[in-house]
């Protein structure tokens, strides 16, 4: 099934929820036992958790998307680059096996879903790491803004009325104001944040993928979706782990020794690939891709507010300009077809 512009995968292969034992796998009776006890509170939780409004979601993914690197870079002077983009990962992969012990999906899959799970693992690994090496080369806004770029382009892709390319335009036109894209002497530096910009595209794709591709359960409803999406993510949590690990594990040695760097990179995983990302599957769960990839134009405007409360920078006028043009553009954005 084809919906939103985002593939819809169903698996044949009967499942239960992550959170279910191992050993009611490949049980019918066992299985429907376990629905009526454990699956029944499980779906309870999830309903009121979809009965939020998607928007609410994003919130919460924005203000922490530029917590976690502002809690990063205070570890460079201590750990490397590669060294604190692993130990987030890894953080983060930790919390996932400990949550939702994304293992168990394994069986349930099919060979499709399995081969989207190992991409986004792959693009995960890479996408933080490259995003954090551009980011010690580069300022952090002219990151964010190439970053953006790629966004743009998806939210082009599928605004396709009159009013959504009104409402791209005022968002672009507000990003442009807020974020500087400076050519600067730092050739390698760039080749990372443009790479960085198109995995971040792959993210959002495979992303809104894993978000609206059910595993198959007795409980067929949005709650049980939204339950499988962070399942898969975490499953992709892991194999990011795996794949960061030969280049960052040297790097991050020295956090080991020291119990407080240590802790401020579990703080900077929780922050930037836990939290956040969580949030993402809520959302795209929820969201058409397009609309998804506008209202990241928010970002800019969050970070602004961040560098306001946590970081003291004042914005200028012409931030506030921006901040103006983007959420106006939010606000124009329509699509008939949002649930």
């Amino acid at each position: 099934m084809y919906e939103r512009g985002i593939a819809c995968e169903h698996s044949p292969v009967r499942s239960s929820d992550a959170d279910r034992g191992a050993a009611v796998l490949g049980d019918p009776h066992i299985l429907a036992v376990h629905d009526r006890t454990l699956g029944g509170r499980l779906s309870v939780a999830g309903q009121r958790i979809a009965a939020l409004p998607p928007a609410s979601f994003f919130v919460i993914s924005a203000i922490f998307h530029y917590l976690g690197p502002s809690f990063a870079v205070l570890l460079f002077a201590h750990v490397s680059v590669l060294g604190v983009a692993w130990l987030r990962i890894a953080s983060a992969a930790v919390v996932f096996a400990l949550w939702r012990r994304p293992w168990r999906l394994v069986q349930r899959l099919t060979r499709r879903q399995r081969s989207v799970l190992l991409a986004l693992g792959v693009v995960l690994a890479a996408m933080n790491s490259l995003f954090y090496l551009a980011i010690d080369r580069l300022p952090l806004s002219t990151v964010g803004a190439i970053e953006f770029l790629g966004i743009v382009i998806l939210a082009a892709v599928g605004a396709r009325t009159r009013r959504n390319l009104a409402a791209l335009v005022l968002a672009v036109g507000g990003v442009a104001a807020l974020t500087n894209i400076r050519i600067v002497d730092e050739p390698l530096g760039f080749a990372f944040a443009f790479a960085n910009c198109a995995l971040f595209m792959l993210y959002v794709i495979l992303g809104h993928k894993i978000a609206n591709s059910k595993i198959t359960t007795i409980s067929d409803d949005a709650a049980s979706t939204m339950l499988s999406g962070i399942d898969q993510l975490g499953a992709a949590m892991l194999i990011a782990a795996l794949v960061a690990t030969p280049l960052g594990i040297s790097g991050a040695l020295p956090a080991f020794v020291h119990p407080s760097w240590l802790l401020w990179a579990i703080v900077v995983g929780l922050c930037s690939s836990v939290i956040p990302y969580v949030a993402d599957q809520l959302a795209m769960a929820r969201l058409p891709r397009a609309t998804f990839a506008l209202m990241l134009a928010l970002l800019p405007a969050t970070a602004t507010a961040i560098g306001l409360v946590v970081l003291g920078q004042v914005p200028t006028p012409q931030d506030l300009l921006g901040i103006a043009l983007v959420i106006g553009g939010v606000a124009l954005h329509q699509d008939r077809h949002q649930p």
